[in-house]
């Protein structure tokens, strides 16, 4: 067996795992001496075709590690409306003095350029390979490692502190001690219309969830990732339409703001709940998904993690001792409850019918019309609570 000495391995090398490694490396932490470690090859990654939503607050982090500029779509505005219901808000990026709200990109294209941070910065990487046990003792941890093979080779290392950031779905996560299954299924591809509007984003409200398109070019121009919530057994008859059926649906729950849906790539799917749980151990701590996974409403999922890993980077910076990850658990509570607590109320009280509803609607209307109120809304998803 070979043994590896590490003042951090971080598990999970996708974007919040990767930042960390980065944002620790810029801070002053010897390269080195963090470790990545991820199941799945780079190649895999790279070319993953997922949309992602990036908030201005993350682009200004990625800035920082030397991970931007990557090929996104800005949003300049946020369009946020009820199906059925009097009522609509707009966020703009000029009210918010900032040159966008927020960036819609692949995931495989920021994986990317964070890879190419990492490498610049002499960070270790072990991958594919997975932590298959973990023993915590007074001054470390010893993790084990298998590689996939039959004929695994033993590997193990060291680390003063572990950090966990591969989460993964609600759908393939045990429970923790904050979960809700919201009996959603979000239906995701990418789709075109025939009026399309340079930059705006679109936040839906719907009686089955949230439906939303952002603004995504591509080679075939102005497009949009499409993020719809519904229940899973109206998400399992959407998968099996044909384009121009499935196209119908998503004109009639949308509107024609767009004019009409005229194209659609391959739909995939992807079951939606809430599972949070802060707790830590002395030596080790989880970030991102694999702290809080949360529903899609408001695109702040990975943002979320993105401020997890800027923390951690800043106290660990200081030291890789079991105190500073206590400060961070501090340190971290009052966003990941704000946030956590915005996204779960909207997901669930927004969805459905009653007087919630008409709620929902009046309060879009004073929304509008009160800009300290959008620009709070507008800080909070770009930069949680500070």
């Amino acid at each position: 067996m070979t043994a590896h000495q590490f003042d951090v391995a971080i598990c999970g090398a996708g974007p919040v795992g990767m930042a960390l490694a980065a944002l620790l490396a810029r801070r002053g932490m010897d390269g080195a001496r963090i470790v990545l470690i991820d199941a799945k090859s780079l190649a895999a990654a790279m070319t993953d075709p997922r949309s992602i939503a990036l908030s201005y607050g993350s682009r200004m982090l990625l800035e920082e590690i030397g991970a931007w500029p990557v090929p996104a779509t800005a949003i300049h505005q946020i369009h946020v409306s009820r199906r059925g219901q009097f009522g609509r808000s707009m966020i703009d990026h000029a009210e918010q003095d900032v040159p966008a709200l927020g960036y819609v990109t692949r995931y495989g294209e920021l994986v990317t350029a964070l890879a190419g941070a990492c490498e610049r910065l002499g960070i270790t990487v072990i991958r594919p390979a997975r932590v298959s046990g973990s023993v915590e003792h007074a001054d470390g941890v010893n993790l084990q490692l298998d590689d996939g093979r039959e004929l695994d080779d033993g590997r193990e290392l060291d680390a003063a502190l572990v950090v966990q950031a591969e989460g993964g779905v609600f759908g393939e996560q045990d429970g923790k001690a904050q979960t809700r299954d919201y009996r959603q299924t979000a239906v995701i591809a990418r789709v075109s219309a025939s009026a399309p509007i340079a930059h705006r984003a679109y936040e839906r409200f719907t009686e089955e969830g949230p439906l939303a398109l952002l603004p995504q070019d591509g080679v075939d121009g102005h497009q949009y990732a499409l993020v719809w919530c519904v229940r899973p057994e109206t998400a399992e008859q959407l998968l099996e339409l044909d384009d121009g059926a499935f196209l119908a649906r998503l004109g009639h729950a949308f509107g024609t703001r767009l004019g009409r849906f005229t194209g659609s790539t391959a739909r995939a799917s992807y079951k939606l709940g809430l599972n949070a749980d802060p707790r830590a151990t002395a030596r080790t701590v989880a970030i991102g998904n694999a702290a809080q996974t949360l529903h899609p409403v408001a695109g702040q999922g990975l943002n979320l993690g993105l401020r997890d890993a800027a923390v951690l980077a800043r106290l660990l910076a200081q030291g890789a001792t079991p105190a500073r990850l206590a400060e961070f658990g501090q340190a971290r509570q009052l966003d990941r409850r704000l946030t956590v607590g915005l996204t779960d109320t909207m997901a669930r009280v927004f969805a459905g019918e009653g007087p919630a509803q008409a709620l929902l609607g009046l309060s879009l209307g004073i929304l509008d019309t009160v800009g300290p109120a959008r620009t709070l809304l507008a800080e909070l998803m770009m930069f949680g609570r500070r």
